[in-house]
């Protein structure tokens, strides 16, 4: 997107963007659109980040890439759920059960649970330790989701994976009364993956809820719970304690739980499932902490409080409070790990944890894409993720007139997250990602207005429009003004939006 919207003479890349996406019939709508934006507008972004692949260069290669994504959106999506580990468990057995061959992390809760990931393998990564790390969902290439050492995997490595794993995904799918899902595929490609690298140690994000979700076929030497609220309520319950209940299941026999900061429903519910499998509990607040912090350049300065002592003057270069907690929680999940406050009373390194809490990034949490005007990118997509982001923006950023853009998805709380963005947003752009799951423009403008009023709401069904009009608002500021734009409410449309706006 250029400097000033709509002033170059140029053909505008964002033109076929729409053209391409209703060419991609055959596949899932969330991979269609976020490739074809990558194919659309790769020229703008300058070398890919590591922590974001582009799409392979290799004709061959993107072609094999695409077969393969083409096969997984053949498959249930990520949104459709049978609560049973029987599949994974199965697929796990004819492979020769590689999720046993290292030991293991394992994360729920409701937010924060990737940003916690990517710490805690920056610090297992600088302590020399070979890690694996599988996330979800993706901002923008599939392949982000199965990391090792830091990094995703090749397109060629992801591929070769598949290959290997998909003769037996199809004995498991012939055996079954479901065939194996998308997320389940994925997850068997992880396992695989990290037992062949071979890892030292894997960190793994729960898809959604822990007892059923697919990734529990591992037994978690650290079980970590980062902060839980009410989302997918339809099938983890609707109040904090039934939510708990659900993702308690990631607690196994004699581990190492790591809590954060909870409502006191869901920490009674957690605790009570430690004492029945006899694992240690470490609380944040009690046991660990974030003991100060102060807003610094690009990030904060924080003082932590681990399992084996303090660790001053760590550098983080995350906005917000909510990931200065995320730090605490990483910090004593590998403190955990390694024996600290147990096996060994001595802290961690402190020139290695700084070292490591300085090199983490997290794409599309408070992640800065564009200066004049400031477009800032958040995936916060239900109330409490919102209200976290808002606190961040007001302490870390010094807009006069904040513009909001929000594609949100149909099946959560959008009246909740709406209300959370309210007093930050100056006006809102409502547009909609280009997901199946993605709520009509319209139908969240007409939520928008009852929170906002009509004066403060735009609407632009077309991303690169809301884009190109959130930019022309904020411009209205002046070039040394304080104007910037927020774009949030989704994963997919802050994937999405990455790549319009020349990232990846």
């Amino acid at each position: 997107m250029s400097e000033a919207p709509g002033t170059s003479d140029t053909p505008d890349p964002l033109d076929s963007f729409d053209e391409i996406i209703e060419a991609e019939t055959t596949r899932d709508p969330d991979l269609a659109v976020i490739e074809a934006g990558s194919r659309t507008l790769r020229t703008q972004g300058g070398p890919p980040q590591a922590e974001v692949p582009a799409r392979p260069e290799d004709p061959e290669t993107d072609r094999a890439l695409r077969e393969v994504e083409a096969e997984l959106a053949t498959r249930w999506g990520e949104t459709k759920l049978e609560p049973s580990v029987s599949r994974i468990a199965a697929l796990m057995d004819v492979l020769g059960e590689p999720q046993r061959s290292y030991p293991s992390i394992h994360i729920t809760g409701t937010n924060g649970k990737t940003s916690t990931a990517r710490m805690i393998e920056a610090l297992l990564g600088a302590f020399e330790l070979r890690t694996g790390r599988y996330t979800s969902p993706h901002v923008q290439s599939i392949t982000e989701r199965i990391s090792l050492d830091g990094a995703p995997i090749t397109a060629e490595r992801f591929i070769e994976t598949y290959q290997d794993i998909k003769p037996y995904v199809e004995m498991v799918d012939g055996q079954q009364e479901y065939r194996l899902s998308f997320f389940e595929v994925l997850t068997g490609m992880a396992y695989a993956a990290f037992a062949d690298a071979p890892v030292d140690v894997a960190v793994v994000e729960v898809g959604m809820g822990g007892s059923w979700d697919a990734t529990n076929v591992i037994d978690g030497d650290v079980a970590v719970v980062t902060p839980i609220d009410l989302d997918h309520t339809d099938r983890l319950g609707e109040t904090h304690a039934e939510i708990a209940g659900e993702k308690s299941g990631i607690i196994k026999q004699d581990a190492t739980v790591i809590l954060a900061q909870q409502p006191v429903d869901a920490a009674q519910v957690l605790l009570k499932k430690a004492v029945e499998v006899d694992a240690t509990v470490a609380r944040e607040g009690l046991e660990f902490g974030v003991v100060a912090r102060q807003v610094a350049v690009g990030g904060q300065l924080l003082t932590l409080r681990g399992l084996g002592g303090e660790y001053p003057e760590v550098y983080l270069p995350l906005h917000g409070a909510h990931q200065a907690h995320n730090a605490a929680v990483a910090l004593a999940a590998v403190e955990a790990f390694f024996g600290v406050g147990a096996q060994r009373a001595e802290p961690l390194d402190i020139d290695t944890v700084r070292k490591a809490f300085a090199a983490v990034s997290s794409p599309g949490r408070l992640e800065v894409v564009r200066r004049s005007p400031t477009v800032v990118l958040d995936a916060a997509h239900n109330p409490a993720g919102a209200e976290a982001t808002a606190e961040a923006v007001r302490e870390a950023f010094d807009f006069t007139r904040l513009i909001g853009v929000v594609g949100a998805s149909g099946d959560k709380n959008v009246r909740g997250l709406l209300e959370a963005f309210e007093p930050i947003f100056a006006e809102v752009v409502v547009t909609q990602n280009s997901s199946h799951r993605a709520m009509d423009a319209d139908e969240l403008a007409a939520i928008a207005v009852e929170v906002f009023g009509d004066e403060r709401v735009q609407v632009e069904p077309r991303l690169p429009d809301a884009l190109e009009a959130a930019i022309t608002l904020a411009e209205e500021e002046g070039e040394f003004a304080g104007g910037g734009v927020l774009v949030t409410g989704s994963v997919i449309t802050v994937g999405e939006a990455r790549l319009l706006l020349g990232k990846g």
